[in-house]
């Protein structure tokens, strides 16, 4: 089970959601009973009847930031557009850039606004340093923080296998959890995608608790594995809290005979982070931890997540908590039943 190629399965690219449902909750939602190996076939509307009083769901209250950006290079006028991931101490961006030639240390780049490239306003970057794997250093020339900047100049990043050559107004809604508090990812946290207000209240009239972290995703998230085995892979770091009292409030649940029901991969993480030593700590930090067979879950007892590009780390973390033959098999059924995948795609649910 550490070979990348264990994890490698077919879609046919019409299964590939390239919209949202006309609803947050309208999605499906495939059950997998871990102990019985049973497929059900449910509503994401049904997430209230098929949690126990007691559950604690766990959300991660991250907010996407609009960070990919447009310019030109001030040397060149080439094009050249960019992946802002997060910023260093010293305040300088880190980011990804991909442009025609090999800009080097010491260049600019003047990024102008990504839905209004006719207005003058300009944002120069001065480009530091890049590494072996093509993550540069930038400067940003001005005061104000990135997250007013990339607002101001930035759009929603949305995946690639959406061919969308730009977000669009429902973009900037739908790819976006209704409870995002807190700026800093580069990507969705998609499984939250699928909450509406409504919906958590009905958790909630159900006796499921809900608690909040935050994880940031990033590189370590989304980007694929370039190698032949598991372990091989290195992860990039990420951001992630469990705040003192969600630690404490969650032990409680477990002490109670709750379930700990993470909403999310990067929850998933978070919460496994935060439980390194044994049993829920809090935690604040960046966090390297690749989840993979075999692992010993200290923290997370059920998942709710959407389904996950092959050879990723994501699917690579279902199979640790579901096993890789039950995976296989709920992956199976749910082509077969036409279920839709990724990002604006359906759900499922493991137990």
């Amino acid at each position: 089970m550490d070979r990348v190629s264990d994890y490698d399965y077919e879609l046919p690219p019409e299964l590939i959601a390239s919209v949202p449902a006309p609803r947050r909750d309208d999605a499906r939602l495939l059950v997998v009973h871990r102990e019985s190996g049973r497929l059900e076939h449910r509503s994401v509307r049904d997430l209230p009847e098929l949690l126990h009083p007691g559950d604690a769901l766990v959300l991660n209250d991250t907010r996407v930031l609009p960070a990919r950006i447009f310019g030109e290079r001030s040397q060149t006028g080439g094009k050249w557009e960019g992946l802002f991931l997060k910023t260093d101490p010293n305040g300088n961006w880190i980011l990804l850039g991909q442009t025609k030639g090999k800009p080097q240390p010491g260049e600019s780049v003047d990024v102008h606004k990504a839905h209004a490239p006719q207005d003058p306003e300009r944002l120069r970057l001065t480009l530091l340093t890049r590494d072996e794997e093509g993550i540069w250093t930038a400067r940003p020339e001005s005061a104000e923080t990135h997250v007013a900047l990339l607002e101001r100049f930035g759009t929603m990043p949305l995946p690639p296998y959406l061919h969308k050559p730009l977000a669009g107004p429902e973009d900037f809604s739908r790819y976006q959890t209704t409870y995002a508090a807190q700026p800093g990812s580069v990507a969705a946290p998609t499984a939250g995608l699928h909450f509406t207000p409504e919906l958590l209240q009905r958790c909630r009239d159900a006796g499921v608790s809900r608690e909040r972290v935050t994880l940031h995703v990033g590189l370590g998230t989304f980007r694929p594995m370039s190698v032949e085995h598991l372990s091989q892979h290195a992860m990039h770091s990420e951001w992630c809290e469990l705040a003192p009292e969600t630690a404490e409030r969650l032990r409680r649940v477990k002490g109670a005979g709750g379930r700990i029901v993470a909403v999310g991969t990067t929850s998933v993480r978070t919460l496994e982070s935060a439980a390194a030593a044994g049993d829920l700590q809090p935690f604040c930090g960046e966090t390297r931890l690749f989840i993979r067979p075999p692992y010993q879950f200290r923290a997370v007892d059920a998942l709710l997540t959407n389904f996950h590009l092959p050879r990723s780390t994501l699917l690579v973390l279902v199979s640790a908590l579901a096993g890789r033959e039950l995976i296989r098999d709920a992956y199976a059924a749910a082509i077969r039943e036409r279920y839709r995948f990724y990002s604006y795609g359906d759900a499922m649910l493991i137990l």
